[in-house]
């Protein structure tokens, strides 16, 4: 499977841009392999995430992400960056299966396991069993990353850190909690630093 042609185009300016405005503070991008199945996943507390979390690495991240954003005169768009669409509002198989596909095809899956955008009082909301599901079924490790700070422009305000890959394991709950414990345990030093 080639990776999506408007992605491929658009990846370096746009890229470019982003961090132009944004000054992105990007720690521990060797953890991200150069090819081969890989999960990205951790927070997520903005629109702007995405592209973040892009910048990290010159592979094409797909993400899954909700399925609205297939619908409309913006569908051509999204489906050319190579997302994943999801329905939240059921146990979508069909996404987990594309998800496990594209993992078969030795890409790269981004996901926030969170859900949505974390608009609480909450440190993180907690994570849904996709990304650990996922590792497991495909035998693909993880790779946390936290996002932390503010997107303000030209500032250098935001923040993404990625940890060493985690292996499947077949306790989906310890998995899981294994992960929200990497990526809280980051955002409680990182607050305690403000």
């Amino acid at each position: 499977m080639k990776e999506p042609m408007f992605y491929r185009v658009i990846r370096r300016p746009l890229g470019a841009a982003f961090k132009a405005i944004f000054k992105p503070t990007i720690v521990g991008k060797r953890y991200i392999p150069e090819s081969g199945r890989i999960i990205l996943a951790g927070n997520h507390t903005n629109y702007l995430d995405c592209i973040l979390v892009g910048c990290a690495t010159k592979r094409c991240v797909h993400f899954l992400a909700k399925d609205e954003l297939m619908k409309g005169p913006l569908k051509i768009i999204f489906k050319g960056l190579g997302i994943i669409p999801v329905n939240r509002r059921t146990k979508d198989k069909a996404a987990f299966e594309s998800a496990i596909a594209t993992l078969n095809d030795e890409k790269l899956i981004g996901i926030f396991p969170e859900g949505t955008i974390n608009r609480t009082d909450d440190i993180i909301m907690p994570f849904k069993f996709g990304a650990v599901k996922m590792s497991r079924d495909a035998k693909t490790d993880i790779v946390p990353f936290v996002i932390t700070g503010k997107y303000k422009a030209f500032e250098r305000s935001v923040k993404i850190r990625f940890f060493e890959p985690i292996k499947p394991n077949d306790n989906l709950e310890e998995a899981n909690n294994n992960l929200m414990k990497i990526v809280s345990e980051e955002l409680e030093k990182e607050n305690i630093k403000k």
